[in-house]
């Protein structure tokens, strides 16, 4: 039997009119193009990324799904509803404004057939100045408000927009009208979901020259009108060697941990462990072995590993199912 160990995988890289090459600066290999996505971590039929390292090299997540299943998931570890791996994990570069958009829930009936709704979080690695994002609607605006904004050109005019600096984070529950703006690097960990509502997208062609579909009746539908939860906060007061959490939700726990000696954790049966290095450098050690880590990399620590133990000057995103 394979003996458990931290799963590094390579990241799918995808096209986006808003991207561009920041990701470079992590050490990873981006096509020509713009690209504004790496899938660092994925299940799904749109990216399923293969481990890059150690004995299950040249698996991809979906046949570790097949082999190893809640060995490594954990019992917590599977989406009930479609069997892939329950979270997507990505990071971005915003070299220009994302469209303003919405994600169902996983209870909308409009949803693509074995597709989830999307619940996610952002944590802010990069920010330039006067970086911003979108982030909920005014106070008032309604269906009716909304619709009536969408059609006459003036949807900017009911949406609340958020200053942002590196070290922010932002949990954005399904039904959230949001955006990420111009001049962010992010790490996102979200449900294992493709599914993007387009409210409104600056009228501007997509990488075919065409105008970009948007989905105004189904953002409509599935907004929040009275809000979904969306909270955000600083993370600035987490403190050396102790987990200071940024995000809950009922797919992801999400926890910013500031790694500045050895650091003795553990898994447990229940979960998988994914890890964000967001900044520094250090390494990973356990039970048969240690990896060297360094920004911009991210690890599935499967939930049969047991101890193991954190070392270096490093910002480390934890992420847990709940």
């Amino acid at each position: 039997m394979t003996q458990a160990y931290p799963l590094q995988f390579k990241a799918e890289m995808k096209e986006r009119i808003w991207g561009g090459r920041a990701l470079e600066q992590f050490g990873l290999e981006l096509p020509e193009g713009v690209i504004g996505e790496g899938w660092m971590i994925g299940d799904h039929p749109n990216g399923t990324t293969k481990v890059m390292n150690g004995e299950l090299v040249g698996l991809g997540l979906d046949n570790i799904r097949e082999q190893y299943g809640r060995e490594f998931f954990g019992t917590r570890g599977f989406s009930e509803r479609n069997g892939r791996f329950p979270l997507l994990i990505k990071l971005l570069d915003c070299n220009d404004d994302l469209s303003i958009q919405v994600h169902p829930t996983d209870d909308y009936e409009g949803l693509p057939e074995g597709e989830l709704g999307k619940t996610e979080m952002w944590y802010i690695l990069e920010a330039k100045p006067g970086a911003k994002i979108i982030y909920g609607l005014k106070e008032g605006v309604d269906r009716a408000a909304l619709a009536e904004a969408i059609e006459h050109g003036k949807v900017m005019d009911c949406l609340q927009e958020v200053p942002v600096q590196a070290g922010d984070a932002f949990y954005i529950p399904a039904g959230t009208v949001h955006a990420l703006c111009a001049g962010v690097v992010v790490a996102e960990i979200q449900q294992n979901s493709d599914t993007t509502y387009r409210v409104f997208d600056y009228n501007r062609p997509g990488l075919d020259g065409q105008l970009r579909e948007l989905h105004i009746e189904d953002s409509l539908n599935v907004i929040a009108y009275e809000g979904a939860g969306a909270t955000r906060m600083k993370t600035d007061q987490a403190q050396p060697n102790e987990w200071l959490q940024i995000a809950r939700s009922p797919y992801f726990i999400v926890e910013k941990g500031l790694v500045r000696a050895p650091w003795k954790l553990a898994t447990t049966p229940e979960s998988f462990v994914i890890l964000v290095i967001a900044e520094g450098n250090g390494q990973i050690s356990w039970n048969g072995g240690k990896q060297a880590v360094k920004a911009g990399e991210c690890f599935l620590l499967p939930a049969s590993l047991g101890n193991y133990e954190l070392d270096g000057e490093m910002t480390v995103l934890r992420s847990v199912a709940p």
